[in-house]
């Protein structure tokens, strides 16, 4: 089976070095090389290749807004393999993601190795595993924070996923009162406050929903529409109706509307 390949990379004589290599293999099929990352994301829906050897740090978009591009563009994201520059120290931050990668130069062994794990990737037919693993990739290291990730990259510190608090402090009066942000169904605005549902009480908050929304771990919360947050461990169902519309199903039957602007989101974290 030949592999649909693209190569990605801002520098001339690593593209040519890399090429140069991969033609050794004859199950990989060149389908060619992009100099930047909006090339990139213009090619990749047309080629639909199997794997794209990504270069992480380069000029307009770097590595991680190519992947993030795509997602918005609701395109395909094939298999990736990062190739970098950065000591091996630090790259293994993406270990914990299941995720390829060569550094530069590309050593002869890594690489054999690397298409070895995407032969395997799709005879299991993981393409969808590999997709989820890049999107939680995209979810804890892009975002405002790209730069300041690639800049410790190249400078060899540690990467840590951001900390998100298990309990939510909620002040009422003079009273403060501990909620374990595991036990949070839904979060949803009324008017200033914030009303905070556990499976007993619901508790009220002067917080705004921006403010609410970047201490919930996105991997656990998702938005809903505007105004509401959903804790996706208390998802049930997500019920479609003949309008058009989507609700999702909570485990206590409480039941939420998912606007058109979240619903593409919404599917993908049940789907997770």
């Amino acid at each position: 089976m030949k592999i649909n390949t693209l190569i990605v990379d801002d520098e001339p004589l690593a593209r040519k070095g890399l090429s140069l290599r991969l033609a050794e293999f004859d199950n990989i099929n060149l389908l060619g090389e992009c100099k930047n990352g909006l090339d990139a994301v213009a090619l990749i829906p047309q080629l639909r290749p199997d794997l794209v050897f990504l270069d992480i740090q380069m000029p307009g978009l770097n590595g991680f807004q190519v992947i993030n591009k795509l997602k918005e563009l609701k395109q395909p994201i094939p298999i990736i393999i990062f190739v970098t520059a950065f000591d091996s120290y630090a790259i293994k931050a993406f270990d914990i993601h299941a995720l390829d990668y060569v550094l530069k130069p590309v050593d002869e062994q890594r690489l054999r190795a690397a298409v070895a794990k995407v032969e395997q990737y799709l005879a299991m037919k993981n393409e969808g595993d590999n997709t989820h693993k890049l999107i939680r990739l995209v979810a804890d290291f892009t975002g405002d924070d790209c730069e300041d990730i690639l800049r410790k990259l190249a400078a060899g510190e540690k990467i840590q996923s951001p900390h998100y608090p298990d309990i939510l402090a909620i002040k009422d009066g003079s009273e403060v009162t501990r909620v374990p942000v595991s036990d949070i169904h839904w979060v949803d605005a009324a008017g200033d406050y914030m009303c905070v549902h556990t499976s007993d009480q619901t508790h009220i908050m002067r917080r705004t929903m921006k403010e609410l929304d970047q201490q919930l771990d996105p991997r656990k919360f998702v938005r809903v529409h505007r105004s509401a947050i959903v804790n996706i461990s208390f998802v049930q169902k997500l019920v479609s109706h003949i309008s058009g519309e989507y609700h999702l199903i909570l485990s206590n039957g409480s039941e939420l509307k998912v606007s058109r602007s979240h619903r593409d989101r919404v599917k993908e974290m049940i789907n997770l």
